[in-house]
């Protein structure tokens, strides 16, 4: 019988039940502090660009121009989502939507230089607060917890993906 992780596997056979008890309490405080502070930065700009934007507009800066459907499948979210989210970021001009350059029917999204701009301001206030609430951090720690952090990202994202597939393979293309 081929062993699936769900909520009746023996947490035994996982690891220490204390152990993950404290960790899934952590991950409930790092949320919850995250979103109190919306870990936006510090000083002015502290705030002033909310998560959805932030990744959006982070999302189009490493990968480039790209339609919603392309940009909702490598965020993993749903393309309704991103047209939503997407709307006041091209209201205020910190993306930009034109054409494809192979079917002019087809919309591409596209951070505008005010967005780049925008961006790099959040980006380097972000980065000044991480620099203060790690400054007593080891160059090492701070690489073995963006590690871990990235590793604890990524299995979350697998297992949503997993628990969503066979929902997004049963929707429509649009």
């Amino acid at each position: 019988m081929p062993t699936t992780p769900d909520m009746s596997m023996d947490m035994t056979i996982v690891g220490d039940p204390g152990l993950l008890d404290t960790l899934q309490h952590e991950v409930a405080v790092f949320a919850r502090r995250a979103e109190q502070t919306r870990l936006g930065g510090v000083g002015q700009v502290r705030n002033s660009m909310d998560r959805a934007a932030y990744l959006l507009l982070n999302r189009l800066d490493k990968e480039g121009p790209m339609g919603v459907k392309a940009l909702a499948a490598s965020m993993g979210i749903d393309s309704s989502t991103v047209t939503r989210q997407v709307a006041p970021l091209v209201d205020t001009g910190l993306v930009k939507r034109t054409s494809h350059p192979e079917d002019g029917r087809a919309v591409v999204l596209q951070l505008s230089p005010r967005g780049l701009s925008r961006l790099e301001e959040v980006r380097c206030s972000r980065r000044q607060l991480m620099a203060e609430l790690t400054h007593d951090w080891t160059p090492q720690e701070r690489e073995s917890f963006c590690a871990l952090l990235t590793r604890f990202n990524v299995a979350l994202s697998a297992r949503q993906a997993a628990q969503a597939g066979p929902v997004a393979e049963s929707q429509p293309a649009s």
